[in-house]
């Protein structure tokens, strides 16, 4: 909408900028200048004073210049015919004695948005690469990019690349940045700018004479490298160690993820950069910026991966400030839960259990989770915990523990009793459905256990028509069931009421079909009922493993210092192999130039492919037992070793030097006695259960093996594999 008067407005700023008086009066006619600009920014439309405002810059303030070019190239697309007499007053300021106005008139010119423009600013540009003042080099440089934009389609000019190619051993160090930039942006449709051998050696011996800014660039440019031999890597890594340390984090961080890309064949060199860099990531998480300290945790998780430990002495700076917003806390949580240890499991649950009374339900519900993941592994101080927050009689909080109970008996049978007590006591604060859902699963998995759970059931059954959530009524259904398979009397009567119910006057099809389903089934009897809905028991001699698995760094490096962490949650799927450009030869003539290759990467077949065993991202406990029960076996033996006479841990870490991963595992004492692994290999997951049940016969031990998809030669090479760990803890026990 128009501004009321703005056409006495403009009429009263021409006859100003007309007026000689005015002209000759410096001070008065910039002020007039300044407050086209003003009108300009405001909305009002001042394109009629073009003529005015292009007299306006012949001149030498550079203020009035300035924003004479800022009303040009805003106007320069709405009066492309009065543009051309612009264009001749820029082409003309490019031949300026003084190095900032012929930067400012180049900058500016390249800027304008008119058809045509482009055979107008070529031969400025190219004179401005040759310009003696880096000012003007600079702005060159970039106006060779937006030259390309401005001309998408049209082929690439030679000689502008070769001129680009030439700068980057411009003394400027900005120069040598902006032309890294600008090839980036020209050459994008044949993949970037190549850095081979010279342009690598150059670039590295330039680093200290860029700001933090260019250096991050340019450790993101030199991941293209690739170095020939480990005496050219080292040499390269010894120029960038310095950088490890940098007080700057991007820096930090883009260097260590150029260490990590360089060293990938040198596991100590990777662990060593990780160990130098710890300090600036921990900087990063204390920083004032939000921002930054919430990329700074997404990071630590992500070294956390290959490193769980190396975090650990600091966990006291992951506890969470109260100004801090909810996003960064939750963050910070999911770091404590990876750092608890036999030192700090104290402190770190009382920590988190001051959260869980936080004003924020969902922050209350995340530190209930958080203590819930660590009570797998310390059980009876979690639970002592957990246990005197239903005291509270809150909501929000009932809700979460009910869950957490649920979740901690999947994982965790040895602690079905302490749980199932407790349980007795918070049947009638749960209000949300999610919460219903978990009781109920409990109710119904191990109503043995616990004494008044028929008359709960009995209550929720009662209450059926005034629920809304189909989920709690299918829960329901499997719970009432279950209760029945194990405590009849008590529940034959209830159950009928709410097979009727549901098949009868519900509305939910999903909900009327799962009651049917259990209906013919019960009249196919007990038995048949049993096998179907009870399914296998959880094993409660197996417990998990305690220790963290360790993913190989290459796993995660390709998404290092990216927005890739900062995501909500970090796939876990594998990413796959990407072949990489060629680099030019290595010969004496080679030149600063670059020379492109083509290359077809080699694919061997199955008869040609060597096992290549690595542990991928990690399989949950979940994902293991339903792939388990999903697939057939494919190879049964019995080994000539016995159980490995030495403790679960050594166990774990013996395995895991040969890309073996041990999931879970039963007592040294117990019989029979079990374990359970899973690797990859050659494209396909591996998944294998030892099994030692007589120690009266020598050599009894059986492997059980699964694969997803079947693969002949990496079964082979895992049976081979595991034999040769087996053996040599055999020899040393």
């Amino acid at each position: 909408m128009p501004y009321f008067g703005s056409e006495e407005t403009v009429k009263e700023l021409k006859r100003a900028l007309s007026n000689p008086n005015v002209q000759a009066d410096r001070l008065r006619y910039k002020n007039y200048i300044t407050r086209v600009i003003r009108y300009m920014t405001q909305g009002l439309d001042v394109s009629s004073l073009f003529m005015d405002m292009v007299k306006a810059s012949a001149t030498v303030d550079i203020v009035q210049k300035k924003l004479v070019y800022l009303y040009m190239c805003t106007y320069a697309s709405d009066k492309p015919d009065l543009a051309l007499l612009a264009i001749n007053t820029l082409r003309k300021d490019c031949a300026d004695p003084n190095p900032m106005v012929r930067g400012l008139a180049l900058r500016n010119m390249c800027n304008f948005r008119m058809p045509g423009i482009s055979e107008y600013i070529e031969q400025p540009i190219v004179a401005g690469l040759r310009d003696k003042a880096s000012y003007v080099r600079r702005v060159a440089v970039m106006g060779c990019a937006k030259m390309q934009s401005l001309q998408p389609n049209i082929e690439i000019d030679p000689s502008i690349v070769n001129e680009l190619y030439a700068l980057l051993r411009d003394p400027d160090p900005v120069v040598v940045v902006n032309c890294l930039r600008a090839l980036e942006e020209i050459l994008k449709d044949e993949g970037g700018v190549v850095i081979n051998k010279p342009i690598a050696h150059h670039l590295l011996n330039r680093m200290k004479d860029l700001d933090s800014w260019g250096q991050s660039e340019v450790l993101t440019f030199l991941l293209r490298y690739r170095p020939r031999s480990d005496d050219e890597l080292f040499d390269i890594l010894s120029l960038l160690d310095a950088f490890l340390q940098s007080a700057h984090a991007h820096v930090a961080v883009a260097t260590l993820r150029l260490f990590l890309h360089l060293a990938a064949t040198h596991p100590a060199v990777q662990a060593d950069a990780l160990q130098h860099t710890s300090s600036p990531l921990l900087t990063m998480c204390g920083s004032i910026s939000r921002e930054l300290r919430f990329a700074g945790l997404c990071h630590v998780q992500q070294v956390m991966r290959s490193q769980p430990g190396l975090f650990a002495p600091h966990y006291k700076r992951f506890f969470c400030a109260y100004s801090e917003p909810s996003y960064i806390k939750f963050r910070k949580m999911e770091i404590l839960v990876e750092l608890v240890n036999d030192e700090n499991v104290t402190l770190v649950l009382e920590e988190l259990r001051s959260y869980c009374t936080d004003v924020s339900p969902e922050l209350a519900q995340v530190a209930i989770a958080a203590i819930g993941r660590i009570a797998r592994t310390y059980s009876e101080k979690c639970l002592n915990i957990l246990t005197g927050l239903l005291a509270l009689k809150q909501e929000h909080i009932t809700s979460a523990v009910i869950q957490t109970f649920r979740d901690l008996v999947w994982f965790c049978p040895q602690s079905t009793a302490a749980v199932c007590q407790t349980v007795e006591a918070c049947v009638d604060c749960t209000q949300d459905s999610e919460a219903k859902q978990a009781l109920l699963w409990l109710l119904g998995e191990h109503g043995e256990r616990i004494s008044s759970a028929p008359y709960v059931l009995e209550v929720y059954i009662d209450g059926l028509k005034t629920e809304l959530s189909s989920s709690v009524k299918m829960e329901l259904l499997t719970a009432a069931v279950k209760m029945f398979l194990c405590r009849p009397a008590e529940t034959q009567d209830m159950l009928g009421r709410l097979l009727h119910h549901c098949i009868e006057e519900e509305s939910d099809m999903c909900v009327r079909d799962r009651a049917l389903l259990y209906h013919r089934l019960l009249q196919r009897g007990v038995e048949q009922t049993r096998k179907v809905v009870m399914g296998p028991k959880s094993d409660p001699s197996m417990s998990v493993l305690t220790g963290h698995q360790q993913e190989p760094v290459s796993q995660w490096v390709s998404n290092f210092n990216t927005l890739g962490p900062l995501s909500a949650q970090d796939l876990c799927f594998q990413t796959p192999l990407i072949a990489l450009p060629e680099q030019p030869s290595n010969n004496a003539e080679e030149e600063l130039l670059p020379v492109s290759k083509d290359v077809s990467p080699f694919i061997p077949t199955d008869d040609q492919e060597e096992l290549n065993l690595y542990l991928g991202p990690p399989l949950s406990h979940e994902a293991f037992e339903r792939t388990w029960l999903d697939l057939e076996v494919q190879h049964r033996e019995t080994l000539s070793y016995t159980r490995p006479r030495i403790t679960p841990d050594a166990l774990q870490a013996a395995l895991q030097l040969a890309k073996i991963q041990t999931l879970a595992f039963t007592p040294g004492d117990t019989l029979p006695w079990k374990a359970y692994l899973y690797t990859r290999g050659n494209r396909t997951l591996i998944l294998a259960e030892l099994l030692w049940e007589d120690p009266d016969i020598e050599g009894s031990l059986v492997v059980t093996v699964k694969q997803q998809p079947p693969n002949q030669h990496a079964l082979r090479g895992f049976v081979s594999t595991l034999s040769s760990v087996l053996q040599t803890l055999d020899i040393d026990s």
